[in-house]
Protein backbone atom coordinates (compact mmCIF):
# COMPACT_ATOMS: atom_id res chain seq x y z
CA UNK A 1 0.00 0.00 0.00
CA UNK A 2 1.51 3.67 -1.08
CA UNK A 3 1.48 5.41 2.16
CA UNK A 4 0.76 9.41 1.33
CA UNK A 5 1.16 13.05 3.28
CA UNK A 6 0.30 12.20 7.05
CA UNK A 7 0.53 8.49 6.76
CA UNK A 8 4.25 8.56 6.34
CA UNK A 9 5.56 7.74 9.31
CA UNK A 10 9.35 7.25 9.04
CA UNK A 11 12.04 9.64 10.96
CA UNK A 12 13.87 10.73 8.30
CA UNK A 13 12.90 10.37 4.18
CA UNK A 14 14.85 11.25 1.07
CA UNK A 15 13.06 13.62 -0.73
CA UNK A 16 12.82 13.85 -4.76
CA UNK A 17 10.47 16.81 -6.77
CA UNK A 18 9.25 15.74 -9.44
CA UNK A 19 11.12 13.44 -11.85
CA UNK A 20 14.48 13.52 -10.32
CA UNK A 21 15.33 16.86 -8.54
CA UNK A 22 16.81 15.83 -5.13
CA UNK A 23 15.50 17.97 -1.82
CA UNK A 24 17.92 15.73 0.25
CA UNK A 25 17.41 13.88 3.61
CA UNK A 26 14.47 15.53 6.07
CA UNK A 27 11.78 14.97 8.37
CA UNK A 28 8.47 13.73 6.78
CA UNK A 29 6.99 16.98 8.82
CA UNK A 30 9.41 19.07 6.84
CA UNK A 31 8.95 17.60 3.40
CA UNK A 32 5.08 18.01 3.98
CA UNK A 33 5.40 21.26 4.61
CA UNK A 34 7.32 21.94 1.16
CA UNK A 35 4.83 19.51 -0.78
CA UNK A 36 1.97 21.56 0.63
CA UNK A 37 3.95 24.82 -0.63
CA UNK A 38 3.43 23.97 -4.28
CA UNK A 39 -0.27 22.18 -3.94
CA UNK A 40 1.45 18.89 -4.07
CA UNK A 41 1.54 15.64 -1.74
CA UNK A 42 4.21 13.53 -0.65
CA UNK A 43 3.90 9.54 -1.77
CA UNK A 44 6.11 7.35 -0.32
CA UNK A 45 7.94 5.78 -3.74
CA UNK A 46 10.59 3.38 -2.06
CA UNK A 47 9.63 2.62 1.16
CA UNK A 48 12.13 -0.34 2.35
CA UNK A 49 15.26 2.19 1.40
CA UNK A 50 17.16 3.69 4.06
CA UNK A 51 16.00 6.50 4.45
CA UNK A 52 12.70 5.72 2.39
CA UNK A 53 12.09 7.37 -0.78
CA UNK A 54 9.39 9.93 -1.35
CA UNK A 55 8.27 11.97 -4.01
CA UNK A 56 6.56 15.53 -4.16
CA UNK A 57 4.13 15.02 -7.04
CA UNK A 58 0.34 15.68 -7.70
CA UNK A 59 -1.18 11.90 -5.94
CA UNK A 60 -3.92 11.69 -8.65
CA UNK A 61 -1.46 11.95 -11.79
CA UNK A 62 0.94 9.56 -9.93
CA UNK A 63 -1.74 6.82 -9.56
CA UNK A 64 -3.14 7.00 -13.03
CA UNK A 65 0.81 6.76 -14.81
CA UNK A 66 1.33 3.75 -12.14
CA UNK A 67 -1.84 1.86 -13.57
CA UNK A 68 -1.31 2.77 -16.92
CA UNK A 69 2.86 1.06 -16.33
CA UNK A 70 0.88 -2.00 -14.71
CA UNK A 71 -1.13 -2.43 -18.04
CA UNK A 72 1.36 -2.18 -20.18
CA UNK A 73 3.59 -4.72 -18.94
CA UNK A 74 0.87 -7.01 -18.60
CA UNK A 75 0.06 -6.56 -22.33
CA UNK A 76 3.46 -7.28 -23.13
CA UNK A 77 3.11 -10.88 -21.65
CA UNK A 78 6.41 -13.13 -20.76
CA UNK A 79 9.62 -12.92 -22.52
CA UNK A 80 10.02 -15.44 -24.87
CA UNK A 81 13.37 -17.65 -25.63
CA UNK A 82 13.85 -17.92 -29.26
CA UNK A 83 16.77 -19.78 -30.85
CA UNK A 84 18.71 -19.32 -34.19
CA UNK A 85 21.74 -22.07 -35.01
CA UNK A 86 24.72 -20.91 -37.12
CA UNK A 87 27.52 -23.19 -38.50
CA UNK A 88 31.35 -22.06 -38.83
CA UNK A 89 30.87 -22.56 -42.53
CA UNK A 90 27.89 -20.72 -43.02
CA UNK A 91 27.92 -18.98 -46.20
CA UNK A 92 26.89 -15.18 -46.56
CA UNK A 93 23.41 -15.26 -47.93
CA UNK A 94 22.07 -17.85 -45.16
CA UNK A 95 24.28 -16.02 -42.34
CA UNK A 96 22.28 -12.83 -43.43
CA UNK A 97 18.76 -14.69 -43.28
CA UNK A 98 19.42 -15.92 -40.15
CA UNK A 99 20.55 -12.71 -38.80
CA UNK A 100 17.47 -10.96 -39.85
CA UNK A 101 15.43 -13.80 -38.35
CA UNK A 102 17.28 -13.42 -34.99
CA UNK A 103 16.49 -9.47 -35.58
CA UNK A 104 12.46 -10.02 -36.05
CA UNK A 105 12.80 -11.98 -33.09
CA UNK A 106 14.32 -9.28 -30.95
CA UNK A 107 12.05 -6.38 -32.12
CA UNK A 108 8.87 -8.91 -31.19
CA UNK A 109 10.66 -8.37 -27.46
CA UNK A 110 11.97 -11.95 -27.22
CA UNK A 111 15.34 -12.91 -26.31
CA UNK A 112 17.43 -15.37 -28.67
CA UNK A 113 19.95 -17.86 -27.78
CA UNK A 114 22.50 -17.91 -30.68
CA UNK A 115 24.13 -21.03 -30.89
CA UNK A 116 26.82 -22.27 -33.28
CA UNK A 117 27.96 -26.05 -33.87
CA UNK A 118 30.95 -27.65 -34.16
CA UNK A 119 31.37 -30.66 -36.61
CA UNK A 120 34.22 -32.90 -37.51
CA UNK A 121 37.31 -31.22 -38.04
CA UNK A 122 36.12 -27.87 -36.73
CA UNK A 123 36.32 -28.64 -33.62
CA UNK A 124 40.36 -28.50 -34.11
CA UNK A 125 39.62 -24.75 -34.40
CA UNK A 126 36.97 -23.59 -32.35
CA UNK A 127 38.43 -20.12 -32.14
CA UNK A 128 36.89 -19.94 -35.68
CA UNK A 129 33.71 -20.48 -34.01
CA UNK A 130 34.42 -17.50 -31.53
CA UNK A 131 35.26 -14.92 -34.38
CA UNK A 132 31.43 -15.86 -36.29
CA UNK A 133 30.23 -15.44 -32.82
CA UNK A 134 31.54 -11.61 -32.64
CA UNK A 135 30.21 -11.07 -36.07
CA UNK A 136 27.02 -11.99 -35.13
CA UNK A 137 27.17 -9.67 -31.98
CA UNK A 138 27.98 -7.00 -33.92
CA UNK A 139 25.69 -7.29 -36.51
CA UNK A 140 22.99 -7.00 -34.10
CA UNK A 141 24.29 -4.43 -31.88
CA UNK A 142 21.77 -2.32 -33.61
CA UNK A 143 19.08 -4.43 -32.23
CA UNK A 144 20.54 -5.78 -28.98
CA UNK A 145 22.58 -6.27 -25.82
CA UNK A 146 24.96 -9.33 -24.99
CA UNK A 147 22.95 -10.97 -22.19
CA UNK A 148 25.16 -13.80 -21.82
CA UNK A 149 28.87 -13.39 -24.05
CA UNK A 150 29.43 -15.99 -26.01
CA UNK A 151 30.57 -19.42 -24.06
CA UNK A 152 32.02 -22.74 -25.21
CA UNK A 153 29.77 -26.34 -24.31
CA UNK A 154 30.63 -29.38 -25.43
CA UNK A 155 30.48 -28.61 -29.21
CA UNK A 156 28.85 -25.98 -29.20
CA UNK A 157 29.32 -22.22 -28.17
CA UNK A 158 26.12 -20.27 -26.61
CA UNK A 159 25.37 -16.18 -26.69
CA UNK A 160 22.31 -15.18 -25.76
CA UNK A 161 21.25 -11.53 -26.66
CA UNK A 162 18.54 -9.59 -25.63
CA UNK A 163 16.10 -6.86 -27.35
CA UNK A 164 17.38 -2.96 -26.33
CA UNK A 165 14.40 -0.28 -25.71
CA UNK A 166 12.52 -0.16 -28.64
CA UNK A 167 13.37 3.81 -29.42
CA UNK A 168 16.72 2.93 -29.83
CA UNK A 169 16.84 -0.22 -32.12
CA UNK A 170 18.08 0.24 -35.26
CA UNK A 171 17.62 -2.54 -37.64
CA UNK A 172 20.16 -3.90 -40.43
CA UNK A 173 18.74 -6.74 -41.81
CA UNK A 174 15.75 -7.46 -43.19
CA UNK A 175 12.87 -10.21 -44.36
CA UNK A 176 10.55 -10.96 -46.85
CA UNK A 177 9.25 -14.76 -47.33
CA UNK A 178 12.51 -16.18 -46.53
CA UNK A 179 14.37 -14.13 -48.59
CA UNK A 180 16.62 -10.68 -48.23
CA UNK A 181 14.98 -7.02 -49.04
CA UNK A 182 16.59 -3.63 -49.13
CA UNK A 183 15.19 -1.43 -46.02
CA UNK A 184 13.91 0.70 -48.44
CA UNK A 185 11.15 -2.01 -49.97
CA UNK A 186 10.34 -3.17 -46.44
CA UNK A 187 8.72 0.07 -45.00
CA UNK A 188 5.00 -1.91 -46.25
CA UNK A 189 5.80 -5.47 -45.95
CA UNK A 190 4.50 -7.53 -43.06
CA UNK A 191 7.09 -10.31 -42.12
CA UNK A 192 5.72 -13.29 -41.97
CA UNK A 193 8.37 -16.05 -41.11
CA UNK A 194 6.43 -19.79 -40.32
CA UNK A 195 9.55 -21.16 -38.50
CA UNK A 196 9.37 -18.78 -35.53
CA UNK A 197 10.88 -21.27 -32.33
CA UNK A 198 7.92 -21.20 -29.64
CA UNK A 199 9.88 -22.02 -27.05
CA UNK A 200 9.66 -20.33 -23.43
CA UNK A 201 11.83 -18.64 -21.43
CA UNK A 202 12.99 -21.42 -19.79
CA UNK A 203 15.46 -22.31 -22.35
CA UNK A 204 13.94 -24.72 -24.66
CA UNK A 205 16.23 -25.51 -27.98
CA UNK A 206 14.19 -26.26 -31.02
CA UNK A 207 16.22 -26.01 -34.53
CA UNK A 208 15.87 -23.14 -36.65
CA UNK A 209 14.68 -23.92 -39.95
CA UNK A 210 16.71 -23.43 -42.86
CA UNK A 211 16.06 -20.66 -45.61
CA UNK A 212 13.87 -21.86 -49.08
CA UNK A 213 15.46 -23.69 -51.31
CA UNK A 214 18.21 -25.28 -48.77
CA UNK A 215 18.20 -28.85 -47.47
CA UNK A 216 20.79 -28.70 -44.70
CA UNK A 217 23.06 -26.37 -43.18
CA UNK A 218 26.17 -25.28 -45.09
Amino acid sequence: MTRVNEKIRAPKIRVVYGEGQQLGVMTPHEALAKAKSVGLDLVEIAAKADPPVCRIVDYGKYKYEQSKLKKTSKSKGPIKMKEVKFRVRTEEHDYNIKCARAEKFLDEGNKVRVQLQFRGRENAHREIGFVVMQKVKEDLAGISHCDMEPKLAGRAIGMVLAPIPEEKRVRKFMLSHGELIHEDEAKDEEFEDSDDIEGEGDGASVEEAEADGNGEEK
